[in-house]
């Protein structure tokens, strides 16, 4: 059953986002304005250490209220290599440059509302290089050993879509 796009309208655009109002045919022949949120792909990495720990953020995010564990990430710039991104924000976010990038997953957070795609990537192996540019990203970084994620998630812990997939991903390909 596929609902058709018959156009879209911008009601606000700035450089991060564009909201449209999409006019949508359901199979029915029913139409309805929905919101389309389009935003730039975004970018998130991590490492896992040698002892299965895995390199997180410690941070609030004002707009839920709450405290997490988190990934770093960014959007991903017009022609920029994703994986490359993701290296670039994690260096920028913890302090830490990470080696080769292999992608571990993709994932869309919320499709039926949003054009949001993340691709996650992690390293094996990393270089501390100094402290993080971005240092308001979050209150700590840490190495969070990947034993702990399941127990992490359950409590609410980890918060973030793609954090929870990335870290529930690594946890049962280390150690599962």
């Amino acid at each position: 059953m596929e609902w058709n796009n018959l156009g879209e309208r911008t009601v606000y655009e700035n450089r991060w986002v564009r909201v449209n109002m999409a006019d949508v045919e359901l199979p029915d022949g029913r139409h309805l304005d929905h919101t389309v949120i389009r935003l730039r792909p975004v970018a998130v990495a991590t490492v896992v250490n040698d002892k299965n720990e895995a390199l997180l953020l410690w941070r609030h995010r004002f707009i839920t209220g709450a405290w997490g564990w988190e990934l770093p990430s960014g959007g991903t710039g017009e022609g920029e290599d994703p994986a490359a991104a993701a290296a670039r924000e994690l260096e920028e976010e913890t302090g830490w440059r990470p080696g080769p990038m292999q992608l571990l997953l993709s994932v869309d957070p919320q499709p039926g509302i949003s054009t949001s795609h993340h691709r996650v990537y992690w390293s094996d192996r990393a270089e501390l290089v100094g402290e993080p540019s971005d240092d308001f990203e979050s209150t700590r970084r840490e190495w969070v050993p990947l034993k702990s994620v399941p127990d992490l998630v359950a409590r609410g812990e980890v918060r973030s879509a793609n954090a929870v997939a990335a870290l529930l991903m690594l946890h049962h390909l280390r150690l599962g």
